[in-house]
């Protein structure tokens, strides 16, 4: 057998053997997505009379895209916390009004993706919609970005009022022209939410809850919803007008990263 031969023959017994190690190598397993606690919920399951329009499934936020973690249009809350949004929304439809949900439980990867997003300060896509008069480089400093939120504890959710019958909320076109979240309610982007003086997730001082310049018809507005729910145990964020936690929180502490989706919550 020549010199040649023998390194060829050594070469191929190398590979065999190395293929035979491979192949008897145990396939990594993918690692499972979280699941919510059996405390978590689905809200329709709960009331389904609730109006859900989750705007972080959707490009119309403040990023401008989908967020993270949310891959069905549904609100994940802990259990007390529903059951008191079902009591409200029994008191609100005597009254001709309906509870609308903006957003839920919020996994901490949606909150890593707003961090990301807040330190990219070329990316202002949206500004002239959600955040006209604040300057990018201080969401962090004046408190409209945080790397943790008491959403993600499962027990703080956004919300407004509808006038019932509710009118269709027609999509948010990727590029459309964009108006103040502050402007007059007929030139805000349609929402069929009642008049609460801005819009939602509007980064301005003028989505303080009491803000003195607010009155009339949108001051009412504001304190049917909060007087409605800050007596079934809710707090509201006197930053954010359609924020509010339910107190006591089960989870005070944790702050999950289950994904927002219906499998989440399945068989709760």
């Amino acid at each position: 057998m020549t010199g040649i031969a023998r390194t060829l023959r050594a070469l191929a017994a190398a590979g065999a053997a190395l293929l035979a190690v491979t192949a008897a190598a145990p396939v990594a397993a993918a690692r499972p997505e979280p699941k919510a606690p059996p405390e978590f919920v689905d809200l329709r399951s709960v009331d389904p009379t609730i109006i859900t329009e989750m705007r972080y499934t959707t490009a119309h936020n403040f990023m401008g895209e989908p967020v993270d973690g949310y891959r069905q249009p549904v609100c994940i809350l802990t259990r007390p916390a529903a059951l008191a949004l079902r009591t409200a929304q029994r008191s609100l439809l005597r009254q001709g009004y309906s509870l609308k949900v903006y957003d839920c439980y919020r996994p901490q990867r949606a909150v890593d993706h707003f961090v990301r997003w807040a330190e990219d300060l070329d990316d202002q896509a949206m500004k002239a919609e959600f955040y006209p008069t604040v300057d990018k480089t201080r969401l962090f400093e004046d408190g409209y970005i945080a790397e943790k939120s008491g959403h993600s504890r499962g027990s703080t959710v956004d919300l407004t009022l509808v006038r019932l019958p509710a009118l269709p909320t027609r999509p948010y076109e990727p590029g459309e022209e964009l108006t103040p979240c502050f402007a007059p309610q007929d030139e805000r982007f349609p929402d069929n939410s009642a008049d609460m003086g801005t819009g939602y997730d509007c980064f301005d001082t003028l989505s303080h809850t009491d803000d003195p310049r607010v009155q009339g018809a949108q001051r009412a507005n504001r304190q049917l919803l909060k007087e409605t729910l800050t007596g079934l145990g809710y707090v509201n964020l006197a930053e954010e007008w359609w924020h509010f936690t339910y107190k006591p929180e089960l989870f005070p502490d944790t702050y999950f990263d289950f994904p927002v989706a219906r499998r989440s919550v399945a068989g709760h």
